[in-house]
């Protein structure tokens, strides 16, 4: 018989022990990054790389400092923010309806999904020359793209997340006599939560994402236009500067996410202590 607990033989415990000491000195997720900023420092300062086609991170910091310190990067990146905040609410109001829409009635389902999947299969760019024709290349195009990105995966994630709702829920539910509103608000959406948020942070993502490619290849103002710009005057360190905001922003936002997240969901960790599971 084998005991009920399973001891480290002696000749592992050094081992156990040095990864211990290696988890201890480990820097999470700095390795790659910090090995990426130093390929770039010496890629920049090599003598078979031209420095002015690669600036170096001091370059692009300073580059980044100055835009700060003058304003011009403000005026850019609130124009993004407005455009993303306005196409993602746009997608996420469409597509948490025809999630929410398909994931309640089988018969619209039927109809909807197969028209849905193939939608959702062509790329936000592929819907660019046909938005032009109808409504130009304004802000209006800007925003219908980025609704488009945002609102394929928050309406899969709303429908997948309805779909998986246990079906014992339902049925205390029918057995209390709720009406359609209270098994909807207090019955599904509550059980559906997680999926339904993850389509939602992917959605901002998407849109996110979106945001730059449609400000590289229409638009006279944001982040995606600065990039354009520099590339334009072969300022390169402007270029990378302007990324660095767009993954630095894309990056927080997330985290906010995130965190929204974490708040709205504590309920679930109060509710499996209360159980003696946490």
């Amino acid at each position: 018989m084998l005991p009920a607990t399973t001891e480290y033989l002696p000749s592992d415990r050094p081992l156990r022990d040095f990864a211990k000491v290696l988890g201890s000195l480990s820097l999470g997720g700095w390795p790659f990054p910090l090995a990426l900023l130093l390929l770039w420092y010496v890629g920049a300062h090599c003598e078979w790389i031209a420095p002015q086609v690669l600036p170096s991170p001091a370059a692009v910091w300073s580059t980044l400092v100055d835009m700060f310190a003058t304003g011009e990067i403000w005026g850019h990146l609130q124009v993004s923010m407005i455009r993303v905040f306005a196409g993602f609410a746009l997608g996420l109001v469409v597509g948490g309806a025809l999630g929410v829409a398909m994931g309640l009635s089988p018969l619209f389902k039927d109809y909807v999904y197969p028209l849905f999947k193939a939608f959702s299969q062509i790329p936000v760019l592929g819907w660019l020359p046909l938005l032009m024709l109808l409504v130009g290349i304004d802000e209006a195009l800007k925003i219908i793209l980025i609704a488009k990105a945002a609102l394929v995966p928050v309406a899969l994630n709303t429908y997948k997340g309805i779909e998986g709702v246990p079906t014992r829920y339902v049925e205390v539910a029918r057995v209390l006599r709720f009406t359609r509103w209270q098994l909807l608000t207090k019955v599904v959406l509550p059980s559906a939560f997680a999926p339904i948020w993850n389509g939602v942070r992917y959605g901002f993502t998407h849109a996110w994402l979106s945001l730059v490619v449609v400000e590289l290849l229409a638009s006279s103002e944001g982040i995606g236009y600065l990039i354009v710009y520099g590339r334009q005057l072969f300022q390169l360190d402007v270029v990378l500067a302007a990324v660095v905001v767009v993954g630095a922003v894309g990056f927080a936002l997330d985290q906010a996410l995130a965190w929204v997240e974490t708040r709205l969901t504590r309920w679930r960790r109060v509710g499996f202590q209360a159980e003696g599971f946490g």
